[in-house]
């Protein structure tokens, strides 16, 4: 199967909704995916994903299938640790924290153990990292893709290409959990901007085992003079 990732248009966070021209970047993204056979659609349930959503939906004759888990991530110090006097800097800021780890203490940058820092651990980032992960596993397992330890088991042929909008957070989680790549590397050096396009194909190699591929990475080019979000991530 093929899975097209796409980031959310240029948004009004506060309203959680897409800018006139976050309107007009969504209206390019289904342009520029009006020659993919798209299956099926899915989407945060966050209206700045679902507006994005709803162009190629309507170019394509589909509907949008909301997945919860792919909601936009929540973070910030955890309860009981607040509660001990342990707060988060920068207020838990992944994008931030994930920066300033790396540039610390380098030997972070291929370790697992990110989850053990109090950056991470006392994060509410980290519940949220495991739900999408998680959440990731169990979708692709109705496509017939089992997860085997770091990898996948096909366990049942599919050709599909399905498209996925999400958001910056929650789509970095996803990228991590596929590529078996460290959280806060993801975020540091995989960002993608908005409508951007991203393409994961997922074929069995030998055997039923299946390596994923990211082939298509933050394509942007559909977008034009309509790309003028600065880079940034908020909730």
């Amino acid at each position: 199967m093929r899975l097209i990732f796409v980031r959310h248009g240029e948004p009004d966070y506060k309203n959680d909704c897409l800018t006139e021209n976050g309107l007009l970047q969504a209206k390019c993204t289904a342009e520029r995916l009006k020659q993919e056979k798209i299956s099926a659609i899915y989407s945060s349930p966050m209206g700045r994903a679902m507006q994005t959503a709803s162009f190629t939906a309507k170019q394509q004759g589909l509907s949008v299938t909301e997945l919860p888990f792919m909601h936009e991530i929540d973070w910030g110090t955890t309860l009981g640790a607040a509660e001990a006097g342990r707060e988060v800097p920068y207020e838990g800021h992944p994008w931030t924290l994930a920066c300033r780890l790396l540039t610390e203490q380098p030997e972070y940058s291929g370790s697992y153990a990110w989850a053990e820092h109090p950056y991470f651990r006392d994060n509410r980032l980290l519940a949220e990292y495991r739900k999408v992960s998680e959440g990731v596993d169990a979708f692709l397992e109705g496509y017939g893709l089992e997860r085997t330890g770091a990898l996948y088991r096909c366990r049942k042929e599919c050709d599909e290409t399905i498209a996925l909008f999400a958001h910056g957070g929650s789509g970095a989680v996803l990228f991590a959990h596929l590529l078996n790549l460290p959280l806060p590397f993801v975020l540091t050096a995989l960002p993608y901007g908005v409508c951007s396009v991203s393409v994961f194909a997922l074929w069995p190699e030998q055997s039923e085992i299946v390596l994923p591929r990211l082939e298509i990475f933050n394509d942007m080019g559909h977008l034009d003079n309509v790309r003028k979000e600065k880079l940034h991530f908020d909730k």
